[in-house]
């Protein structure tokens, strides 16, 4: 199973402008709440594909079930983009020692990031942990954070077109030859982590690198826009929706349209879930290298263009409705308090999740046991959240994250 988690929750977000241009208006330069309610709910989401039950369970509680497949973890790898901008400076980016600074920052950040997880891995959960590939995500996508929205969006668009091919291509390229062991034993990082090293963490693994990198570049674009502006948000939620629909819908007409699509997909992942691979995790994650009928797919994990295209459209309709929902109603920013707090402390969240799993032994769980767990979970974390909230400003974590680089901070 495979889940990620945003770098981390950044104390405040500052205003935006569009484009990187000024804002014509004085802009707020209070918290943007709806993303921290993004953040829980895809903590929640991403509690739900590890501890809640198989989506086979069928109904309405087996298509919940089915939804928290892949698209918790786009969601937190957009919103982690929108951290990235957050870190060096928004609406405008740092310059001079202020940006070095800045630069600085996101280095250790990704370096912690890392470290914790491969700690996390090495506890043999059945979670397949992000937080390596998050690392190498910011450190990758760092030097375009001054580039413009628009910018930013075209070169999101561009890498969900081509990262994929790319990775089938390598992908194949790996399992066919032997120069991968060859990489893999001249590798520091697979000696040290037991692991495939970059090889995985590029291209082999649940989480390539390449792949996820449009959705970083996606948050980074969403980031550099004034969401306070009247109007902003729902033309945001109207663009992920239509990105949806192209996403999925064209992966639809792909398995439907292109001659003998569906079986090749079935024969080659030993399924008979083709049918519903446009938007279901049934069919698995990628088959062995060489089957080209795979790139028609739109399955959360599928590493496609259309499964990019259709889970960013899905996180840009979940941040801008949290956005509006904060921004229009009082009620129900207390309501929703509960989950604001779990993901204004995201990072916590997540490696304590994984470390309950395996504490709890939650994979031993029989199948009657999974529903009663995820609510366990989901109600810990918010009253664990809440409790955290009332006596300090940031979780234990971020605490910790803000300490290390604390030195590195510009002074007045």
């Amino acid at each position: 199973m495979t889940r990620g988690i945003c770098l981390a929750s950044p104390s405040a977000a500052g205003p935006a402008a569009g484009g990187g241009r000024p804002p014509s208006h004085t802009p707020s330069t209070g918290r943007l709440i709806g993303l921290d309610l993004a953040r829980g709910l895809a903590i929640f989401g991403m509690f739900a594909a590890h501890v809640g039950p198989e989506p086979s369970e069928g109904g309405p509680l087996g298509w919940v079930m089915e939804v928290a497949r892949g698209r918790p973890a786009a969601l937190f790898a957009v919103l982690a983009g929108f951290s990235l901008i957050i870190l060096t400076g928004r609406p405008h980016p740092r310059t001079g020692r202020a940006g070095r600074q800045a630069v600085v920052r996101v280095l250790i950040r990704s370096a912690v990031l890392v470290v914790v997880g491969y700690a996390l891995t090495s506890l043999g959960t059945d979670v397949d942990v992000i937080l390596a590939c998050y690392g190498l995500l910011f450190v990758l996508a760092l030097p375009l954070y001054r580039l413009r929205a628009a910018t930013l969006a075209l070169v999101a668009a561009a890498a969900s077109l081509v990262m994929p091919p790319v990775v089938y291509l390598l992908r194949a390229a790996v399992g066919g030859g032997s120069w991968a062991d060859a990489v893999i034993a001249w590798d520091p990082l697979a000696q040290v982590t037991a692991s495939d090293g970059l090889l995985e963490l590029f291209i082999s693994g649940a989480y390539p690198v390449l792949t996820w990198l449009p959705f970083i570049f996606a948050g980074m674009a969403v980031a550099k826009l004034d969401l306070k502006r009247p109007g902003v948000p729902a033309k945001l939620a109207l663009f992920g929706g239509a990105l949806a629909v192209i996403g999925y819908g064209g992966s639809w007409l792909a398995l439907h349209l292109v001659p003998g699509a569906q079986a090749a997909v079935n024969a080659a992942t030993d399924t008979t879930s083709a049918a519903s691979a446009w938007w279901s995790d049934a069919v698995g994650e990628e088959p062995a290298p060489g089957v080209s009928a795979w790139l028609l797919v739109a399955a959360p994990h599928s590493q496609t263009t259309w499964s990019i295209l259709g889970n960013t459209g899905v996180a840009l309709v979940v941040v801008a409705v949290c956005l509006i929902a904060m921004d229009r109603s009082a009620p129900l920013r207390g309501l929703a308090a509960p989950v604001i707090a779990v993901g204004s402390m995201s990072l916590t969240a997540y490696v304590g999740h994984i470390v309950a799993i395996k504490a709890l032994s939650v994979g031993d769980l029989p199948d009657s046991a999974l529903l009663p767990a995820l609510l366990g979970f989901i109600a810990a974390a918010m009253l664990l959240a809440l409790a955290w909230r009332q006596l300090f400003r940031r979780g234990p974590l971020e605490s910790l994250l803000h300490a290390i680089t604390l030195p590195t901070r510009p002074t007045a």
